[in-house]
């Protein structure tokens, strides 16, 4: 219920988009400003009122940032505070379902102070024993595309051959450790010799190789897969896709879950190599992670004693202020960032 208090009034400042994007995101696509919010649900509403803890930096934003007519896309708002993942407190609520003090995690706006006027996206924590941060990423949505990606889509078998790109990353490095508790042989790729090392040292990857080295991709998957991939998760697509599909093995399964390396190209490259499907009966699935919300619960029950108990390494990169947000949101392209990037609005 809402509090019978007086309506303190504070500052708020907001990640604001100023135009819609074209090519890469720069900083400057963005600013930084201040507005003042009332501490109150307005009576009559359902809202619930929340201050914003982490912020998640996911590379889906950047197809919110252009504009678009199919709805699928659903671009922001200009001249309105970006949206994205989160973890925040209550400060106020009429919504029968949360309560002043909560910790929820879900959609929420890149500022201070958001007033969800009927909250869609919005889970309990329902564990705050591990950081609070972490339901920004290991057991938030990127938890939780990782794991339905692999074994919903993928149904991975002991001994399997499991390839991931962009695998340093939020999904990619929980990826390769669910597939190594399943008993698979996995290889990861990512872009630089920092990350290599952390795939191979730290998440227990069984090889590693950095992509911007390789003149020859095909070459290189032979190379770190001479066995072929029975299950490619899928982050990248474009030229990384195209050899893949040459190395896949008879009825391997592709989960699509990203294209990072897609999203800020005017003209999308073409894959060529799609035929090769046929001939190895590869199943390609794309997923959307919002299909499986209603699965969340029982993800954390799978995975939470496993954090606690140190089997799963979870790595993250801390920008600290909503000033550094832009610079945080748009590394992710360059990739600038290792491990999860997460933003710092408070920590309290």
């Amino acid at each position: 219920m809402a509090d019978s208090g007086s309506e303190e009034v504070v500052s708020n400042k907001q990640v604001i988009l100023r135009d819609y994007v074209t090519g890469f995101p720069k900083e400057t696509d963005m600013y930084i400003t201040t507005t003042s919010i009332k501490l109150r649900v307005p009576e009559g509403s359902n809202g619930v009122l929340l201050k914003n803890l982490y912020l998640s930096c996911d590379p889906y934003m950047r197809t919110r940032m252009r504009y678009s007519e199919e709805p699928q896309f659903s671009p922001y708002t200009l001249g309105a505070p970006i949206l994205g993942f989160g973890v925040s407190r209550v400060v106020d609520s009429r919504h029968p379902d949360y309560k002043k003090g909560d910790f929820v995690w879900g959609f929420t706006g890149w500022e201070e102070y958001t007033l969800l006027a009927a909250p869609q996206v919005l889970f309990k924590i329902p564990d705050t024993d591990v950081p609070l941060s972490y339901y920004t990423g290991i057991l938030g949505m990127p938890g939780l595309t990782a794991y339905v990606g692999l074994y919903d889509v993928c149904s991975p078998k002991k001994g399997e051959y499991v390839y991931i790109s962009a695998a340093s990353g939020a999904v990619g490095q929980l990826v390769g450790q669910f597939a190594k508790s399943a008993g698979c042989y996995v290889v990861g790729s990512a872009g630089s010799k920092e990350k290599v090392d952390l795939l191979k040292n730290k998440f227990g990857f069984d090889e590693a190789f950095n992509y911007k080295e390789e003149k020859d991709l095909n070459a290189a998957l032979k190379r770190y897969c001479p066995e072929g991939i029975d299950i490619y998760f899928e982050n990248v697509g474009g030229k990384m896709l195209d050899a893949v599909l040459l190395n896949m093995r008879l009825h391997g399964r592709i989960a699509v879950c990203g294209m990072i390396s897609q999203y800020n190209l005017e003209q999308p490259e073409g894959v060529t190599n799609l035929t090769h499907m046929i001939y190895k009966r590869v199943r390609m699935e794309a997923f959307v992670v919002t299909d499986y919300f209603p699965q969340y619960f029982k993800f954390v029950d799978a995975v939470l004693p496993d954090i606690k108990q140190g089997n799963i390494t979870y790595v993250e990169d801390i920008a600290e202020g909503l000033e550094r947000a832009p610079a945080a949101l748009v590394g992710l392209f360059s990739g600038r960032n290792v491990g999860k990037q997460v933003v710092v609005v408070s920590r309290e």
